[in-house]
Order: structure tokens, then C-alpha cells, then sequence
């Protein structure tokens, strides 16, 4: 979960790090180091504890020697705590080598039995440390970074991204990738690498994407990709499709501000190109009606946020395809041996396409045929490299850690992939689904105009709450999962989202006086039994003190008595309200957090992409 960067070519490089690592610290923010060759062939490092601002502090106070090739990390702690020493570059052979690393390697702790009994000392408590000592200790015997780095990762299990480079070849940055990101940046004359596009998107946004067990020299002229067993290999190309200025802050208070008024512009860009003709194609999908029309499972399979817009895909699968759909949690999905074959399909949803256990999951269906789609964010991952299909969402970067573009582009993918399966299936009957697709962003950016002010201010008003409780029956559970979650990663206080149906079977025993619960309210129009539902299990939680604040569609009254305060959205389809209903819910979480003083972009003990099981 940490970024990494590394440049070869005739600028100063510490700028380039720096700037980098800035783009990249949404991956980890508790340590942060550079490593950089000098003009004079010296190798010089810096790191420290902390965000990168304490990085930039020292640099700034007792500055390198700049040159032009290095190394830079910002760091999510796995193996030793968020230290100066345990903090990445790691050096060794006569602290001319430098090493950076993201993941975890599963055998650290053998290779470092057999480092100590040949008398290396350790300074660090890092797996990384190990990597670092045994490839000084390769190249001692074989002075060719590139052989000696290739015997080193042959070594190595686990999830790693390995960076290198050694005072003795000032103009070459070795890595390597084994289920873990990385990236390759090409330059005129210069090169880069990074865990992320966002590391070099600055400078280029040309970009070749490694694949699994694969090692890259990069130089001023050239870029070399191999296998671990040396033999060349051709990486796949690809432009960014955005560029430097998408991931900056551009006047928001914060990312998540940003990200959060971009959805109208993220669900839009995710479904243009994909209606033709009154109906949704996606071109992506071009040739596989027969992979639709042939399987009788779904079954979609995300961790986290993306795992409650896989449970609103499911609704939309099964009423618009009309084909049994279930939701798996990735990280259990592979350990209980599921029953899946050439019939089933699985769906993959990851924003960076890297997600450690999801991509475990993906290979885990494909090991036993069943056929894979994954639906992305991020170009040249992983996760869809390893599946048969892709349908990527175009929300751009999101550099907050709390996602919410992301996760609405990711739902809007799955509207429009359900709309797909259901044209191909000859099952979709909902003449007026396609049409309102395009009103879509207008509606949210609605919501954000119309209701964040109100928002916010209920949220400055509960700034010391202690917990709140989320309700939602159909497409709106999933939603309240959504809002429990935003409000714990940001805030820091207790949330829990329910089933509404689920309240009476145990948690009304949470409901006390002053007990705030929010409650997504589905349209009467689409269903007037589960509308009436919905407003008994307010009337429920209201008689017992809680402090009800309902999101319902505009000129709904029937819960006026009930509710505390109403926050409303505009007329929508039933499949199509959890893309308004969460925006007061994000708006929520983030104003929460700001009141309570907290950085709402870098939440305590999460990273971005998780890239480690």
C-alpha cells in the first residue's frame, strides 16, 4: 500500500520525487524517503517518520546532494512501526545500495536467520531491510545490478514492488513486480517508474504497464522488460487518459471535496460512449453475447466500499438480466472453496485494479473456469490484465482515501453492464431505464447544490455524537452500509448500517433517546409496500427517542410526521436512487470529520490501495 517513484534522466530528480510522492501519498502517509545519486557519483538518502511535509522540512533544513537518478517512498507500515529507521529507502552494501519496497515478503523472516549467520547487522525491523541486505550481498559476488537483482527476486515470496539502484550504475533504476503495482513512464531521454500513473502523469503521460513476475531497467534511452528468468518480454502500452491537474486539489479545501463534486462529471464520462441507438453497448464487451446468453451465475466479488456497489449490482442483474446473482466478500470468497465453473461468472470491482484480495479471488475463478470481468478505475492494472473482460469506470484519479466517485462510477458501471446483459438476454423489459441514464449527473449535481449546505450544517450540529445508525430495505441497504463506512473511516466514530428489516430481529436494542439514525427512504412509486415498510420502521425507532433524519425523493410527505429532518433527492428509477442517496451521505461524513477538526483525505490507519492480503 505504499508509492513508489524512481527517474532516470538529465533533470534534478529530487523535484521530481517529491512532486511525485506527493501525488502518491493517498497509498501511505506514515513515513516518507528519498534516495538520489549525485552528480558525483554519490549515493545520499533522506527519510523520515511522518507525512511528507516532515520529509520536505529536513530536506529543507539540511538539503542532498541533488543528481539525476533516484528513488522515493511514502510508506503504509507493515513490518516495523512508522520509524526514521524502519522508513524506506533501505541501503546496504556500504550504503551504496539503496532499496524501496511495497508489499509484504512472506519468507523475510528465513532469509534473515541466514543473512544474520553470515554477520550482516540490521538496523531496521522491515522486511525490506532483508531484500535490500541480500541483494548487496548478490551483487557483491556479481557486480551487474540487473543479474544480481533478478538472483534476488527469485528468492522472494509474497506481494512485493521492489525499486533499486546502486552509486555504481548512476544512470539505471532496476524494479520488479510480483502481485503488486507497478508502472513505467516514458519520457524523451528520461524515464520513470511508479506504483501509480500519478507518480510521473506530470511529466508524461505515456505509460507501459508490467505484468506479473517481471523485472524493468530503466535508463536515460532506453527501458528494458524481462521475466525473473531473464528472458526479454514485450510490455503493453497505454495513455493516460487524464492528466497532472485531475489530481490536484485546484482550490477544494480537500481531495474528498473535490472528488466529491466531480460525480456528476464521473458518472457522466462513465456512460458516455456506451448508448447507442437507445440502448446501452459496451464496446468493451463487443463478442461475448455468447458468454452472457451461456451462463446461469454471477457472482460479483469486491472488498469494502466497491463490495456495496456490488450488492446494488446484484438488484440491477437480476431484474434486468434475470439471472441469480450473489455478492462475495473477496477475502473470504477463495478460502471456502466455492462452487463455481464454466457457467458462472465472476465480477470483479477494484478502483486500482490491484486490490491484493480481490485479484487472489480473480485468479482463484479462473484457476477453476469460471469466466472473469472486472470493472476498474485504473488503467494498466493488474485485475483486468488477469480477467477475460474489463469494463472500466472513468471517474479519473481519486486521491482521497474515503472513496466516492469511485464508488459511483462503480455502480453506474454496473447499471450499464446490467442493461447489457439484459439487452443480450433479451430480458429487459424497463423501456425507460436507458433514457434515464443521461439524466444521471444533472440529478446528482442537484442534490450537491440543493441539499450540502443543509448537510453540512446537520453535521456541524452532531460534531460530538458518538455514534450513528444507518437504515436502509432494497437498493437502499447497501447504501446504508455506504454511509456507516464513510462516516467510521473519516470520523472515527461508531456507525452501523442495517437491513431496516433486520431492526426488530436485535438492533432496535441500540435505539435510546437522541440516538441518531439516518434512514434511506425508497420511492413509493416503485414500491408502496416497501415504502410503507420503511416508514413503520421509522415510526418504530422514532417512539423510542432516536433522532431520525430521512433522505427521500422530492414531494414524498408521508414521512414528514416521523422525521427529525428530511434531506431530499430528485425523482429517480429504482435502480438508479443510490447514486443520489449516498451524496448526502458522503456530504455528511465529511462535514462530521471537518468539525471535528480530522483530515478527511488521509484517515488514520488506511491507505488507498490495499495491496497486501
Amino acid at each position: 500500500m505504499c508509492g513508489i517513484v524512481g527517474y532516470v534522466g538529465p533533470r534534478p530528480s529530487q523535484d521530481i520525487l517529491i512532486a511525485g510522492l506527493a501525488r502518491l501519498e493517498y497509498r501511505g502517509y506514515d513515513s516518507a524517503g528519498i534516495a538520489i545519486i549525485d552528480g558525483d557519483g554519490h549515493l545520499g538518502m533522506r527519510k523520515k517518520a511522518g507525512k511528507l511535509s516532515m520529509l520536505r522540512e529536513s530536506l529543507a533544513d539540511s538539503p542532498l546532494s541533488d543528481g539525476n537518478t533516484g528513488i522515493g517512498h511514502t510508506r503504509w507500515a507493515t513490518h516495523g512501526g512508522p520509524t526514521d529507521v524502519n522508513a524506506h529507502p533501505h541501503l546496504a552494501d556500504g550504503d551504496k545500495l539503496a532499496v524501496i519496497h511495497n508489499g509484504i515478503i512472506e519468507n523475510f523472516a528465513a532469509l534473515r536467520e541466514e543473512l544474520l549467520a553470515a554477520g550482516v547487522e540490521f538496523r531496521s525491523e522491515t522486511d525490506t531491510e532483508v531484500a535490500a541486505a541480500l541483494l548487496g550481498q548478490e551483487y557483491a559476488k556479481t557486480p551487474d545490478l540487473q543479474t544480481a537483482f533478478q538472483n534476488v527476486v527469485n528468492r522472494l515470496e509474497g506481494a512485493f514492488t521492489l525499486l533499486a539502484m546502486h552509486q555504481d550504475h548512476p544512470d539505471l533504476v532496476v524494479g520488479a513486480r510480483r502481485n503488486s503495482p507497478l508502472v513505467i513512464g516514458l519520457g524523451e531521454g528520461e524515464n520513470f517508474l511508479g506504483s501509480d500513473v500519478a507518480a510521473f502523469v506530470e511529466h508524461t503521460r505515456k505509460a507501459l504497464a508490467i505484468g506479473q513476475d517481471q523485472i524493468v531497467s530503466i535508463t536515460p534511452a532506453a527501458v528494458t522488460v524481462t521475466d525473473f528468468a531473464g528472458t526479454p518480454v514485450e510490455a503493453e502500452p497505454f495513455d493516460v487518459s487524464w492528466d497532472a491537474a485531475a489530481a490536484e486539489k485546484g482550490g477544494w479545501s480537500s481531495f474528498m471535496a473535490k472528488e466529491v463534486a466531480e460525480q456528476p462529471e464521473a458518472v457522466a464520462n462513465t456512460i458516455r460512449g456506451r448508448v447507442q441507438d437507445g440502448q446501452v453497448v459496451i464496446p468493451e464487451l463487443e463478442g461475448l453475447d455468447d458468454l452472457f446468453s451461456g451462463i446461469n451465475r454471477v457472482i460479483i466479488t469486491a472488498c469494502g466500499t466497491a463490495s456495496y456497489a456490488a450488492l446494488v449490482g446484484k438488484y440491477a442483474i437480476e431484474q434486468w438480466a434475470r439471472i441469480a446473482t450473489d455478492v462475495e466478500l473477496a477475502h473470504e470468497f477463495r478460502y471456502r472453496d466455492p462452487v463455481i465453473g464454466d457457467d458462472t461468472l465472476v465480477i470483479s470491482i477494484s478502483q486500482s485494479g490491484e486490490t491484493m484480495d480481490t485479484l487472489m479471488a480473480v485468479k482463484y475463478a479462473r484457476e477453476r473456469g469460471a469466466r472473469t470481468l472486472s470493472i476498474c478505475n485504473t488503467q494498466g492494472a493488474t485485475i483486468p490484465r488477469e480477467s477475460d473482460a474489463v469494463v472500466y469506470t472513468h471517474a479519473g484519479p481519486e486521491v482521497a482515501v474515503a472513496s466516492t466517485k469511485a464508488f459511483s462510477a462503480q455502480i453506474t458501471a454496473l447499471l450499464l453492464l446490467g442493461l447489457h446483459m439484459g439487452r443480450v438476454r433479451a430480458t429487459l423489459t424497463d423501456e425507460t431505464a436507458v433514457e434515464e441514464l443521461a439524466t444521471l449527473p444533472e440529478k446528482i449535481a442537484r442534490v450537491l447544490e440543493e441539499e450540502h449546505d443543509h448537510v453540512s450544517q446537520l453535521a456541524s450540529w452532531m460534531a460530538d455524537t458518538r455514534s450513528v445508525l444507518f437504515l436502509g430495505r432494497h437498493v437502499g441497504y447497501p447504501i446504508a452500509l455506504e454511509g456507516a463506512l464513510k462516516l467510521k473511516e473519516i470520523s472515527y466514530i461508531h456507525a452501523e448500517g442495517f437491513a431496516a428489516g433486520e431492526l426488530k430481529h436485535g438492533p432496535i436494542a441500540l435505539i435510546e433517546p437522541g440516538q441518531p439514525v439516518f434512514v434511506i427512504l425508497p420511492s413509493p412509486r416503485h414500491s408502496a409496500l416497501i415504502h410503507s415498510k420503511v416508514v413503520s420502521n421509522i415510526q418504530e425507532i422514532r417512539a423510542r427517542g432516536a433522532k431520525v433524519i430521512v433522505v427521500a425523493e422530492e414531494g414524498d410527505a408521508a414521512v414528514l410526521p416521523f422525521a427529525d429532518e428530511v434531506i431530499r433527492i430528485p425523482l429517480a428509477g429504482a435502480m438508479f436512487e443510490p447514486l443520489l442517496t449516498v451524496v448526502p451521505l458522503q456530504i455528511f461524513a465529511m462535514a462530521l470529520a471537518t468539525a471535528k477538526g480530522l483530515d478527511v483525505d488521509q484517515p488514520r490507519n488506511l491507505a488507498k490501495s490495499v495491496t497486501v492480503e
